[in-house]
């Protein structure tokens, strides 16, 4: 292994004792591949055991919290007790490899498909069409509903610390449910949940306050509670860096034990809300990055890029696609192998890469997802 490459071999020690042997994660990448009745399915478990002997840290393809939560096709379940069998399996399936095992949980809202809602009810802060689910104008929650949602969250933390994980990830980001409550755009509500900054921030910080109060009750052993975030949205009005800033602060004061920037690209330049002569993710470490560690992701697909994100003083980097090209990844990074890494697919290669026939079709099907060679 060339000395460059060393950093991201190191061992990583969270505050509460979680400890990942080196500093690289499999990002969450949804799949597509549940069983009908939401429990994970033998193909998942394959495609999971291939891909974590490698990294430190597994983190899984979002789990729906809620029966109306359900985003995706083949998106696997933790909305009730029945899913902790299923749950288990997934969690001893990454950590026999050697990788730490946290689950993504998280709640559609108005981006369900009506297909996969029970009644077709989509339900979201307020009653705002997205520009990805357009057909479809979701119904604002009650405040009841909203309260239900939250111990959903902490109910579907219970089950994880039950089925063995080593922790939860807060899904705040991507337009999803939590972050739909903070973005101005998708929350026009004019009662405690909407409104100001202050209100919008109340719905993702009770997430966060119901997940660690599960986790103080339950779990017999340090697990990790992470939060995942987009910094920035597209729409006027929407989320800007100064939002996120807000956000950020209110995060570190909850003493999470992770942060997760949803990016495409490290190294994307803000939009709105602060500077362009820093890095979104540079504005994000100076701002926090002292206080808590931080997860980066987005075009790292190299070593060098790699090691290039933990240079400015971040800590965790996350890689998606490239591992599902080459499963072996990390592993030839670290036996000096790096040039036998593999970057463009063959359409015969699904079975030798253990990927699911769902994830495939959309590999396959989406132009420019992957480069496919001959």
């Amino acid at each position: 292994m060339k000395s460059t490459y060393l950093p991201l071999f190191e061992q990583l020690t969270f505050k509460n004792g979680v400890e990942l042997k080196n500093r690289i994660v499999m990002a969450p990448m949804t799949n597509f591949s549940a069983n009908e009745d939401g429990t994970v399915s033998e193909t998942e478990l394959s495609y999971y055991s291939r891909r974590s002997g490698g990294v430190g840290l597994v983190i899984t393809a979002c789990v729906y919290v809620s029966p109306n939560g359900k985003g995706f096709h083949g998106e696997f379940a933790s909305d009730s007790d029945d899913m902790i069998p299923s749950l288990q399996r997934l969690a001893a399936t990454i950590k026999e490899k050697g990788a730490k095992a946290v689950l993504q949980i998280f709640h559609g809202g108005r981006e369900c498909p009506i297909n996969l809602v029970p009644n077709g009810d989509v339900v979201s802060a307020s009653a705002v069409a997205s520009e990805q689910n357009a057909g479809v104008t979701p119904r604002a929650l009650l405040d009841e509903e909203i309260e239900s949602i939250i111990r959903d969250f902490g109910e579907t933390t219970r089950r994880a610390i039950e089925a063995g994980f080593d922790g939860v990830e807060i899904h705040g980001a991507n337009g999803y449910l939590v972050q739909q409550f903070f973005s101005p755009h998708s929350n026009v509500r004019e009662d405690r949940w909407g409104g100001n900054i202050e209100n919008r921030l109340r719905f993702p910080l009770a997430v966060v306050d119901e997940v660690k109060r599960v986790v103080a009750a339950y779990a017999k052993k340090p697990f990790l509670v992470g939060y995942r975030f987009s910094p920035e949205e597209a729409t006027t009005p929407g989320i800007t860096m100064s939002d996120t800033f807000r956000l950020l602060d209110e995060l570190t004061n909850k003493e999470l034990d992770y942060l997760h920037v949803s990016l495409m690209d490290f190294w994307s330049l803000p939009k709105r809300g602060a500077e362009e002569t820093k890095t979104r993710m540079q504005w994000i470490k100076d701002r926090v990055g002292h206080l808590i560690p931080i997860i980066g992701v987005g075009s790292i697909h190299t070593p060098e890029d790699a090691v290039k994100a933990l240079d400015i003083g971040i800590p965790l980097v996350a890689i998606g696609r490239e591992i599902i090209v080459e499963p072996d990844w990390v592993e030839k990074v670290q036996e000096g192998r790096e040039s036998e890494i593999k970057t463009t697919l063959s359409k015969d290669d699904q079975d030798r890469l253990v990927v699911p026939t769902p994830l495939w079709q959309a590999i396959v099907h989406t132009p420019g997802w992957f480069p496919l060679g001959d």
